[in-house]
């Protein structure tokens, strides 16, 4: 529980507009009382965390100078925004982020008003901030409007297409670019390396200091030539740092400015609010500010499970098997041992795939474009021409967003790049921003794509050794967030029959063809429904493209009634596949496919949305049970 009854001025604050009346004293204790409540409330239950630690006296600042929700605050990705949460009516509601039926960890339009962009993917905040400025325009109304980015978000090139844009419409709007030099782990954006060595150049600063110590030497004439030199200075800064490339882009240029100076915040803010034209105010800050287990951490604790808020360690489950993303990133290692012409590729994220490992053992091999998955995958493609076999290993949800890139530049060309997509299917806490639910849908519609989804760990490693040995094309690996089975692992490696599942369970009331973890499911529905005296058939697919079909020619023979198993939407997955041959062989069975509903599923615990939706093996039973005791249900396709 969380102690009120030590904070002075935050419960004071139920909406932007207290603050404003707020003296200078009172705003720095409400960032030092912000930054406590986090550390109290996220420190219980989890969440993002690094990113608003760093955020706190620029949120206050925005919200102080803006007349919000009337001014426009669009922020990237949201990971940074819990203190815009905080003072956004949403303080309470804290407790149940990213919780099922509670707040969302990110922005979420229909949760607040002052949400007025919803994000789980990064670079998108000036695009859309560049719609609502200009719609602002065509409305004739007088909104600010402001775009908060990190420079980790400035890897993607989605917010230089945007700021080119911006450069040209010339409509008035404000990014603030947000420097940490952190994204999610260490970033590689190499313009804030550059502006970082330029800036603490001792010869740039030898220089700037010698002009001001001469000028300061010349009474008032030399405060006259101090302004004129100050703006010299920055004209000077302009060429060397990215000044140069904001300002060649049509932007005016600000900073950079001390993201944790409350005082300097609010009056660069105060300045440039009514300034005309698209305006970029650099700030640096310092991701995990003021919690000092944070600023220790390798990734200033970006994400937290719960943790002891003294020392900052994760409060660890006991036991458990390994997770999938370990499983992975051990096998790639050892193959990576084997062929040396592998290599990985991760956007941002070595920790999160499992790419880490690689990264320690074999640095050479590894390579972290930023987040910029369409690059990855083109990048990819180059090295596949040249007989390199690039290991892409990026989560199912961000994928998406290279979809152009998989078609064209990989499997038009019939490039072998391995895809190894890490969060398939929900991942909880994090949402529909999040949850991988379209993977096989996406991919299933390629030519030239091999799909392949393990039922274990076992199976994981096995399915990676074929891919990196098959060459008529591209090959994706999917596999969900979290723990493994706990299987016992074999030493080495077994390649799998391209397009060849695996039976399971015999049986002749009804069969379960399943991809991927819903193979343990199916095999615990069949329990229940055995205690029915309901025989199931379990086949482990393994592949949904291309298809056994030689298995479900069988099953379409043995069978009456077949069932599909998926955790991904049944709109175009695994199930319409089996539909869509089934067809062109003009099978009558009936078919119940079992999967993701068409829409966007909300956050919660994996386990808790695999109940709701029905796709836990009790759920799973209860649809089979259904299915058998109707000749047409909804779900079924006769």
């Amino acid at each position: 529980m969380v102690d009120e009854s030590k904070y002075k001025v935050l419960f004071k604050v139920n909406s932007p507009a207290d603050i404003r009346s707020f003296s200078m004293d009172e705003l720095k204790t409400l960032c030092i009382e912000i930054r406590e409540y986090m550390v109290d409330v996220i420190s219980q239950i989890g969440g993002h965390f690094g990113g608003g630690l760093g955020t706190v006296e620029l949120t206050v600042a925005l919200h102080k100078v803006f007349n919000t929700p009337n001014d426009l605050i669009v922020w990237d990705t949201g990971h940074q925004a819990y203190p815009h949460k905080i003072l956004t009516g949403r303080r309470e509601q804290l407790k149940t982020i990213r919780r099922l039926n509670g707040i969302s960890g990110f922005l979420k339009r229909t949760e607040s008003e002052y949400d007025a962009f919803g994000a789980g993917h990064a670079s998108t905040s000036i695009s859309a901030a560049l719609g609502m400025a200009v719609a602002r325009d065509i409305q004739n109304t007088d909104k600010k409007v402001i775009a908060v980015i990190g420079d980790g978000a400035m890897t993607g090139g989605m917010a230089y297409e945007a700021m080119n844009n911006s450069g040209l419409i010339k409509s008035n709007m404000i990014v603030v670019l947000n420097d940490n030099n952190m994204s999610i782990a260490s970033n590689v954006w190499q313009i804030s390396n550059y502006f970082s060595e330029m800036i603490s150049h001792p010869e740039y600063n030898k220089l700037k200091g010698a002009i001001w110590d001469l000028t300061g030497k010349l009474d008032n004439f030399g405060d006259g030539i101090r302004r004129v030199t100050a703006r010299l200075g920055s004209g000077i800064k302009s060429m060397l740092t990215p000044g140069m490339l904001f300002e060649a882009l049509g932007f005016r240029y600000f900073g950079p400015v001390n993201g944790h100076s409350l005082i300097h915040l609010i009056k660069i803010f105060e300045q440039i609010k009514n300034y005309n034209g698209p305006i970029l105010v650099h700030v640096t800050s310092e991701k995990g500010k003021g919690y000092k287990p944070a600023e220790n951490h390798v990734q200033r604790l970006h994400a937290a499970t719960p943790f002891d808020k003294v020392t900052g360690e994760a409060i660890k489950k006991v036991g458990g098997a390994p997770a999938y993303t370990t499983i992975f990133g051990n096998a790639l290692v050892e193959i990576a041992k084997q062929n040396s012409q592998i290599i990985a590729i991760t956007a941002a994220m070595p920790d999160g795939t499992g790419l880490d490992i690689l990264q320690k053992e074999m640095p050479e091999r590894y390579f972290d474009v930023g987040i910029a998955e369409e690059h990855a995958v083109t990048f990819a493609a180059g090295l596949a021409t040249q007989g390199i076999i690039p290991v892409v290993a990026i989560y199912s949800t961000f994928l998406q967003r290279a979809f152009d890139q998989i078609i064209h530049d990989v499997a038009l060309q019939k490039l072998h790049v391995v895809f190894v997509l890490d969060r398939a299917g929900l991942v909880g806490a994090d949402g529909p921003t999040h949850h991988g639910s379209f993977d096989l849908t996406y991919l299933r519609l390629i030519p030239n794509m091999v799909i392949m989804a393990p039922k274990d760990e076992t199976e994981l490693r096995n399915m990676l050794f074929t891919a990196v040995n098959y060459k008529d094309g591209p090959v994706a690996i999917r596999y969900p967030r979290g723990s493994a089975l706990g299987v016992p692992l074999q030493n080495g490696f077994t390649e799998i029959p391209i397009g060849k599942a695996e039976k399971i369970a015999s049986g002749d009331n009804v069969v379960l063809l399943a991809v991927g973890n819903m193979v343990e499911y199916a095999k615990k529905a069949s329990e229940k429904l055995f205690a029915d005296g309901i025989h199931t058939e379990i086949i482990n697919m393994r592949f949904v493209k291309p298809l056994d079909t030689d298995i479900l020619d069988e099953c379409a023979m043995r069978f009456g009634k077949i069932v599909t198993l998926e955790e991904s939407t049944i709109v175009g997955g695994f199930g319409s596949g089996l539909l869509e041959y089934f067809a062109e062989k003009n099978y009558k069975n009936e078919i119940l496919r079992i999967g993701l509903p068409d829409q966007f599923v909300d956050h919660g615990t994996q386990e808790e949305l695999h109940r709701i939706i029905g796709i836990d093996p009790e759920g799973i039973a209860e649809k089979v049970k259904l299915f058998l005791s109707k000749n047409i249900d909804e779900g079924i396709v006769a």
